[in-house]
């Protein structure tokens, strides 16, 4: 039988998604509680890789079990064999074809900044501390350049595995709202697209938190879109900060 899982973790004592012999990985772990149920090897399909430090709140795979149990079974066996910064929220049979990666449409990304002159222990694994107050408004202004169908060379790792950097990217807010938790300003960056190149969403952070402290200009974003050449001020932000927020089918 085919299931579809859906996931969360916190993907901070995690090597990223994808498995990697002795390394600690979500996909890894999750395959041995599968392999439990199973009585052998089993293959899980996620629908993307996440990195290292970075979180996930649905995160979707699928793998086929021979043994059919219930979806609720697999979904306490697997939670029941797994550290607790890893959990199947959700299990459901799924069609003999679907495949968690192959299917999905597009995914949404949120990387979370906690703007305040002090940094909260209660953002501090999930979201990156910027001391410097930002501008939101020059973000929100810079964020329009991100959408669109483009070619992302300039906000993606040099060692990208993709045929083609040309993604669409579908929508991009830059929010802001009071964390009562954290006790100050907390600004999220959502972000949707067809599909994400290695470290895309960390980049294109990285270049509106830039905005935001006045260091970078929209005309330079514009000809970095356009040229593929990044800018000096764009870093890559902190894998911490990000997080995988849904797979659309």
């Amino acid at each position: 039988m085919n299931y579809r899982l859906t996931i969360q973790y916190d993907g901070t004592e995690f090597h990223g998604w994808q498995a990697q012999g002795e390394r600690r990985t979500v996909q890894g772990e999750l395959a041995r509680a599968l392999a439990l149920i199973e009585g052998g090897e089993v293959v899980l399909h996620g629908a993307g890789r996440t990195d290292a430090g970075v979180h996930a709140e649905a995160q979707v795979a699928s793998v086929r079990l021979g043994r059919a149990p219930a979806p609720a079974k697999v979904r306490d066996a697997v939670n029941g064999n797994t550290g607790r910064d890893v959990r199947v929220v959700e299990v459901s049979e799924a069609p003999a074809g679907f495949h968690a990666r192959f299917d999905a449409k597009g995914k949404t990304y949120c990387y979370r900044v906690f703007n305040e002159r002090f940094a909260s222990p209660f953002w501090l694994r999930y979201a990156h501390h910027e001391a410097r107050r930002l501008d939101v408004g020059a973000m929100r202004r810079a964020a329009p350049l991100f959408v669109g169908r483009h070619d992302w060379t300039a906000f993606s790792a040099a060692q990208a595995e993709a045929r083609t950097r040309v993604r669409e990217v579908t929508r991009l807010d830059v929010l802001e709202r009071d964390s009562r938790r954290g006790r100050g300003r907390l600004i999220e960056i959502r972000v949707s697209a067809e599909g994400f190149l290695r470290y895309m969403v960390r980049s294109m952070a990285g270049a509106l938190l830039a905005a935001g402290r006045g260091e970078l200009a929209e005309d330079d974003l514009r000809r970095a879109v356009r040229t593929g050449e990044r800018p000096r001020a764009v870093t890559t932000a902190p894998a911490h900060g990000l997080t995988l927020e849904e797979v659309h089918y």
